[in-house]
């Protein structure tokens, strides 16, 4: 069903960031290609090593890292990307995550 296609999971701070680990493994059994990035806030809740472990890739976590200048194309490759919020975001800034939360 989503064989060979490539997922860009961006993990928000909140009880989400806990849901987001499930959706996690429930879109590898699927067999999609999972790339998570971990804003300050959801590493309070979950670790980087959790979803690395289950997506079976490196979980990115800082926006200016230097190993990742690599993977900049990540989200043009990606057929969906996914942005797990918490439940009280505002809807005004569900609509745009800023680059100064990763």
């Amino acid at each position: 069903m989503l064989s060979a296609k490539r997922v860009l999971l961006v993990i928000g701070g909140g009880i989400a960031a806990y849901k987001a680990l499930d959706l996690i493994r429930r879109l590898r059994e699927r067999g999609a290609s999972v790339r998570c990035i971990l804003t300050q806030g959801a590493q309070q809740f979950v670790t980087p090593l959790a979803a690395a472990a289950l997506s079976g890739q490196r979980a990115h976590t800082d926006l200016f890292d230097r190993e990742d200048e690599a993977d900049i194309g990540v989200t043009n490759s990606c057929a969906a990307r996914v942005i797990t919020t918490r439940t009280a975001m505002p809807r005004s800034r569900r609509r745009r995550i800023r680059s100064s939360d990763l």
